[in-house]
């Protein structure tokens, strides 16, 4: 079979590559300007803050419409730890962020379900932990087609298909293709395209079709037809999370940078519930959309307090079982080369963060 996934391993020299094309700003600094430019939304810890941390955290992060673009724009870690050095460095996927990972060049990131059970698989076999779920993924990421015509995966045969390759995008598709009876090897042509590369591709006509999220769904959606969605993988019962995840030896060292980095989080996430409005102008700030828009694309995910997350249905329980199953199917695929024991991936996901920040 032919291996249609991302490879993932590299060296420094490689994640230092990428940290130079994705940005480093400082803590509380828009992504929308250049970097060093102060978002001037800024505010005071909500709770009491920890000038007892002296942490330095390295965070990779995606333009993703979740409450982690809500921490960073609102400045919430560096306002509730101010002796800590909080570093945000932005990827296009979560591929990218797991050749950090491997470069040691981040401490903490953002990355989907997907990239995450490949971590924790071999060849990788990266030390990481999952610590919080940032959103279950609905109709956010969806299949779009250029010809209006074709209404179902039948309709793509012979068709090129955009995806990047390693993502939760990419788990969803293989796992719609192989639900409707079609191989991604020889009835499709699939090609591995990051998100910001996929417009160009769509307006050229080298693509037919993408599988992909906010914000380019939005706009190849501007001319094209979605005919599937992650939310129907997950009623299929394969469903794909974005994760939040850190290295074990960060969390291990750094057990009360984790209490106010989850802190902020489940603020975030109370945020986009209550007072979404609120929530959608930080979140516009990053995307340099209007909030408006971002308001709508709330609705293609779901977003868990840290008190549910913590829970037996997710970390506190069935999201090692998720990844395990998830294992077994990116083994099927040529995406790992092995399946762990299923206890990897129950010690894979660490629910402390999110049971110490919903006291």
């Amino acid at each position: 079979m032919t291996r249609r996934t991302t490879t993932f391993a590299a060296g420094a020299a490689a994640a230092a590559a990428l940290l130079g094309l994705g940005g480093c700003v400082e803590s509380g600094r828009s992504a929308t300007g250049s970097a060093g430019d102060s978002s001037g939304s800024a505010q005071a810890c909500p709770w009491e803050a920890d000038d007892s941390v002296t942490a330095t955290a390295r965070i990779g992060y995606q333009k993703v419409p979740n409450g982690d673009l809500v921490v960073k724009d609102l400045g919430l870690l560096e306002a509730c730890m101010p002796n800590a050095k909080v570093t945000w460095t932005n990827f296009a996927s979560g591929g990218d962020v797991v050749q950090a990972y491997a470069g040691k060049s981040i401490d903490l990131g953002l990355m989907g379900s997907s990239p995450a059970t490949k971590t924790l698989s071999a060849p990788l076999n990266l030390p990481l932990k999952v610590v919080w779920i940032y959103d279950v993924i609905g109709a956010a990421e969806s299949l779009v087609v250029r010809d209006k015509g074709i209404t179902d995966l039948q309709g793509l045969k012979g068709k090129t298909i955009a995806t990047p390759f390693g993502s939760t995008a990419h788990y969803s598709l293989l796992q719609a293709l192989q639900d409707a009876g079609m191989d991604p090897n020889s009835d499709v042509k699939l090609i591995n395209l990051e998100p910001d590369k996929m417009p160009a591709a769509w307006q050229g006509k080298q693509i037919d079709a993408a599988w992909v999220w906010d914000p380019t769904l939005t706009e190849l959606k501007k001319t094209g037809t979605t005919i599937l969605s992650s939310a129907d993988t997950a009623k299929a019962g394969k469903p794909t999370f974005d994760v939040g995840t850190a290295t074990s030896d960060f969390v291990e060292k750094n057990p009360e940078f984790m209490v106010q980095w989850a802190k902020a989080q489940d603020y975030a996430v109370k945020m986009i519930s209550d007072e979404p409005g609120k929530a959608a102008e930080s979140i516009a700030v990053e995307l340099g959309i209007p909030p408006a828009e971002v308001e709508k694309q709330f609705a293609g995910y779901e977003f868990l307090p840290a008190s549910e997350q913590a829970g037996a249905d997710y970390l506190g329980g069935k999201m090692g079982k998720d990844l395990a199953q998830t294992a077994k199917f990116l083994l099927s695929q040529g995406g790992i080369d092995k399946v762990a024991p299923e206890a990897t991936y129950a010690d894979g996901v660490d629910p402390t963060p999110a049971e110490d920040a919903s006291k």
